[in-house]
C-alpha cells in the first residue's frame, strides 16, 4: 500500500500536477526540475549530495533495488521465548562488496506497507483486504487467530514499527501527523546507539507518494546487520533518550523520581513571542463621562453582530476605537498605554500562562499547599487538576510515574495532546506506554491522567455519555484581581456510551463534535440541563452542591495565574479585559463529585453563546467596560466585602481601605477629596478569623468593636471605619501581638496573593 497524501494544501495539489507536466514534457532538464522542487526536502532531511541524482533516477524509474544488496532473516527463537522487545526479523546486508558510503548509488528506495491517521487504524485493518494479515506475519502475531485479537494485536504493537511525517503546509488539520508502517524491507532494520544507516520519509511531488529513503553513514560489510537510531535528533540527554528507547530497549524508571520541579523564567519565555508592558498610566485617563459611547473594533463577527447595547459602537477602524476586540494575539501593551492611554484590549500580558496546557499546570499546581502527592495513592494535587507531564520536559518524571502507579496496580490510562492545539487534534488516549513514548517525535505534547471514572449524563438515545463543561470566564483586573463567570455555561456530550475501551472510537471519548460534519451533534441549553439533573443526580443539586465547587476551583486558577511576576503570572495592565472559556469534567472521587480542569482557552469560539442568548456580548461588555453586572448574569468570583458605603469628609487623615486581593493601601493625600465613596475597610474580618478564632465569633458584619474595644479603654460604641485613626491603631495592635503569638499557626492557614 503507497502512502498516498489524502490531505493536502491546495498549493500543493497544484504544484504536484505542474511538476507532473513539467516531467511529462520536459526531456532534457527533467534533474535540474527535480531539484527546483525537492531540494529543500533533500536539504532539511539531511541527505548528501552525493545521493540527490540516483533518488531522482531511482523515483523516476520506480527502481526498488533494495532486494539486490540486503537480505531478511526471520530469527529464530528456538525453545526460547521471544521477548516483547526481541526483533522478528533482521536485516543483513548480502552484497559482496559491502556497501561504501562513497558510492553515490548506495541509496534505496524503501516502499510504505500501510499509512494513516490513529483515528482509521481500526477500520483500515478491519476493511483494507490483506493488510491485517501482512501486518501480523510483519511483527510476528499468529495469522491463524482470531480476527478480533489480531486486530488488537496490531494496535498494541504497531508503536515499535511506526514512523511519522507531516506536512508544513496548508491548514492544521492538514498538518496533523501521518503514521506509517514500512514494508517488511525497512521494519526489519533494528536499533543501534551506533548506527550504519539512516532513513528518511521523501514526499515525492510529481505522484504525491511518500517513500523512505534508506542510505549508509559509514561502510559496511558483507553480511553485516543493517541498523538505525529509532529516536535520532529527539534528545541530548542520556536519560530521556533511555525512556524514549523503552520500546527496544529494556530498562526501568520506577526508582526514579517523579517530583516535578518549578521551571525558572527561561521555560515560560521559551518559543513565546515576548510582549512588552505598560507604562503606568492615570487612572484618570480612562474615566469616562456619563452616556458616553465606546466604540469598538473588533475581529470577531459575533461581536459585530451580537454587540447591539447603545453603550456601545462598531467602528471599521482600529483607531477610532476605545475598545480593541483582538481573535490574534497582542503585544504592544506599551505602545498603547503611551500612545492611546483611554483604550482597552481584550487581552491581558502574559496570560499564555493560563491558555497554554503545559503552563497551566505549572501555574496551577501552586496551590498544592500542603504536599504535592499522596504516597499511597499517587494522586497529586490540588485534586482538581489531573496528573499532567509535559514530555518534552518531563519524560523521564512521567516514566518513573507511570511505572509506579503500575507497581501498584492503580489504574494508569492517559491522554496526550499538544500544549498548542485545541479540538481534539492530534489527541492520544492510551494505557500504552509504548504509544505514549512515541508521540514526542511529532511535536511538543502533555501526557495528562485520563478522567477514568466520570460522572455520567443519561441520554435517552444513547445511554450514559461523558459530557464536559464549559464556562466563560471573564478577567476584569490583575490588581485588585476580579474576575466573572457567566452564568449561562455551555454543554458537550459524547455520542456514543462510556466505557473504558475503544480509545480510538473519537465518538465514545470525545465531546468536541461541532467541527465535523458527519457527526452528530447534541443541543442542550444549562437550564434545561440541570432540570434534567436534578432527576438524575437528586443528591447532588447543581446550584448548591455542584456548582459553588466549580466557582471555587476558577477562583483558585485566577489566583494562582496572578500569583507570580510576569512572565510566570498574568501582568496588571489597566488597560486589559479578558474572556476565556474554561472547560472542565465531573469526576467521582468515591462518592463525592470532584470538578477537574481540562483547559483555559484563548479567543473562544463564542458562536453557540450568541445563538443561545442574544444578550451574551451586550452582558459582557457591559460587566468588563462599564462595571455594570448583575448577580443572575454573573458569578463574581472576588466579591468584596461590602459591610455600608460611606463619604469620609470629616476626618483629617489617610483612608485605609482593602482591594480584596492585595490587601491594605493608603489613598493618597490628608484629606479624601469631598464626595468620595470609599468601602468600609474588613481590616479585621481578613486577619481576626484567622488570628483570634475565639473573638471573632462576637462580629456581626464587622461593624463593631464592642467585645475587646471595652479591655483596650475604646468607646464600645466605636464603629471600624477607615476614617478612624483610634481604631486603625487598635486593629494594628491586635495584628501585632496575635501575628508574634500564633505566627507559625497563622502562616499554615493563611494565603498570600
Amino acid at each position: 500500500m503507497k502512502s498516498k497524501i489524502y490531505s493536502v494544501d491546495s498549493s500543493i495539489i497544484i504544484l504536484i500536477i505542474s511538476t507532473y507536466e513539467i516531467y511529462k514534457m520536459d526531456g532534457i532538464g527533467l534533474y535540474h526540475t527535480f531539484l527546483q522542487t525537492h531540494q529543500p526536502q533533500l536539504k532539511s532531511s539531511g541527505i548528501p549530495k552525493i545521493f540527490w541524482e540516483a533518488v531522482f533516477n531511482k523515483l523516476k524509474n520506480q527502481d526498488f533495488d533494495a532486494g539486490l544488496v540486503f537480505q531478511l532473516a526471520r530469527i529464530d527463537y528456538e525453545d526460547n521465548e521471544r521477548e516483547p522487545i526481541d526483533p522478528v526479523w533482521k536485516l543483513f546486508v548480502s552484497a559482496e562488496n559491502g556497501i561504501s558510503v562513497r558510492d553515490p548509488n548506495n541509496i534505496y528506495l524503501v516502499d510504505h506497507a500501510w499509512s494513516y491517521d490513529t483515528l482509521h487504524a481500526r477500520q483500515n485493518l478491519t476493511n483494507v483486504p490483506g493488510l491485517l494479515d501482512r501486518m501480523c506475519s510483519l511483527m510476528g502475531y499468529d495469522i491463524e487467530n482470531e480476527e478480533q485479537e489480531k486486530i488488537e494485536y496490531v494496535l498494541k504493537e504497531m508503536w515499535r514499527y511506526n514512523q511519522s511525517f507531516s506536512l508544513n503546509s496548508g491548514s492544521v488539520e492538514d498538518r496533523m501527523p501521518i503514521w506509517y508502517i514500512m514494508d517488511e524491507l525497512g521494519s526489519a532494520i533494528n536499533h543501534s546507539d551506533d548506527p550504519n544507516f539512516r532513513t528518511v520519509p521523501f514526499l515525492y511531488l510529481p505522484e504525491g507518494v511518500t517513500y523512505t529513503l534508506l542510505f549508509p553513514v559509514k561502510n559496511v560489510k558483507f553480511e553485516e546487520e543493517v541498523t538505525r537510531d529509532f529516536v535520532e535528533g529527539q534528545t541530548n540527554d542520556l536519560k530521556k533518550r533511555q525512556a524514549l528507547l523503552l520500546p527496544w530497549v529494556d530498562n526501568s524508571f520506577i526508582n526514579k523520581s517523579f517530583i516535578q520541579e518549578k521551571p525558572n523564567e527561561d521555560y515560560f519565555l521559551a518559543g513565546h513571542i515576548l510582549e512588552n508592558m505598560p507604562e503606568k498610566i492615570n487612572v484618570e485617563a480612562i474615566v469616562r463621562r456619563p452616556n458616553e459611547k465606546l466604540k469598538v473594533y473588533s475581529q470577531y463577527n459575533y461581536v459585530n453582530n451580537y454587540l447591539t447595547d447603545s453603550a456601545f459602537e462598531i467602528v471599521e477602524r482600529e483607531e477610532d476605537a476605545d475598545i480593541l476586540w483582538y481573535t490574534s494575539h497582542f503585544k504592544e501593551y506599551k505602545e498603547l498605554s503611551i500612545r492611546a492611554p483611554h483604550v482597552f484590549v481584550n487581552q491581558f500580558p502574559f496570560e499564555n500562562v493560563l491558555t497554554i496546557k503545559d503552563l497551566l499546570c505549572i501555574v496551577c499546581r501552586r496551590k498544592a499547599l500542603e504536599k504535592s502527592y499522596d504516597a499511597d495513592t499517587l494522586e497529586t494535587y490540588p485534586v482538581w487538576l489531573p496528573t499532567t507531564f509535559n514530555l518534552s520536559t518531563e519524560l523521564v518524571q512521567f516514566v518513573a510515574y507511570f511505572e509506579q502507579r503500575e507497581s501498584k496496580n492503580l489504574e494508569n490510562f492517559w491522554i496526550c495532546k499538544p500544549w498548542n492545539l485545541a479540538r481534539g487534534l492530534d489527541t492520544h488516549i492510551t494505557s500504552n506506554l509504548f504509544h505514549i513514548l512515541r508521540l514526542p517525535s511529532t511535536g511538543p505534547k502533555i501526557a495528562q491522567r485520563y478522567i477514568s471514572k466520570p460522572v455520567l449524563y443519561d441520554r435517552p438515545d444513547v445511554g450514559l455519555v461523558k459530557f464536559d463543561i464549559r464556562y466563560v470566564v471573564m478577567l476584569r483586573s490583575v490588581s485588585p484581581l476580579k474576575a466573572y463567570a457567566y452564568a449561562n455555561f455551555f454543554l458537550r456530550f459524547a455520542n456514543k456510551e462510556f466505557a473504558l475501551n475503544n480509545f480510538d472510537v473519537y465518538e465514545q471519548h470525545f465531546t468536541v463534535m461541532n467541527y465535523s460534519e458527519n457527526t452528530q451533534l447534541c443541543h442542550l441549553k444549562c437550564a434545561d440541563f440541570i432540570l434534567e439533573w436534578e432527576k438524575q443526580y437528586p443528591d447532588y443539586p447543581w446550584t448548591t452542591f455542584v456548582e459553588p465547587t466549580i466557582l471555587s476551583m476558577f477562583k483558585d486558577v485566577f489566583e494562582a495565574a496572578v500569583a507570580a511576576q510576569p512572565p510566570k503570572g498574568i501582568a496588571h495592565s489597566p488597560q486589559s479585559r479578558a474572556v476565556y472559556a474554561v472547560d472542565l469534567m465531573l469526576e467521582w472521587k468515591k462518592d463525592k463529585m470532584q470538578p477537574v480542569l481540562l483547559e483555559v482557552n484563548f479567543a473562544p469560539d463564542c458562536k453557540r453563546a450568541c445563538e443561545y442568548y442574544p444578550d451574551f456580548y451586550n452582558d459582557i461588555f457591559r460587566c468588563l467596560f462599564l462595571d455594570d453586572y448583575h448577580s443572575d448574569v454573573f458569578h463574581d468570583l472576588f466579591p468584596v466585602k461590602q459591610l455600608e458605603q460611606f463619604h469620609d469628609i470629616a476626618h483629617g487623615h489617610h483612608v485605609t481601605w482593602c482591594s480584596g486581593t492585595i490587601g491594605l493601601d493608603t489613598v493618597n493625600g490628608e484629606r479624601p477629596i469631598h464626595g468620595t465613596t470609599y468601602n468600609i475597610s474588613p481590616v479585621v474580618d481578613i486577619f481576626i478569623p484567622f488570628l483570634l478564632d475565639d473573638v471573632s465569633l462576637h462580629f456581626v458584619f464587622i461593624t463593631q468593636l464592642k467585645f475587646i474595644a471595652r479591655p483596650l479603654g475604646l468607646s464600645a460604641s466605636t464603629t471600624i471605619i477607615p476614617g478612624n485613626n483610634g481604631i486603625a491603631q487598635c486593629i494594628l495592635l491586635i495584628i501585632f501581638v496575635s501575628v508574634i503569638r500564633l505566627f507559625d499557626n497563622a502562616a499554615q492557614q493563611c494565603t498570600y496573593p
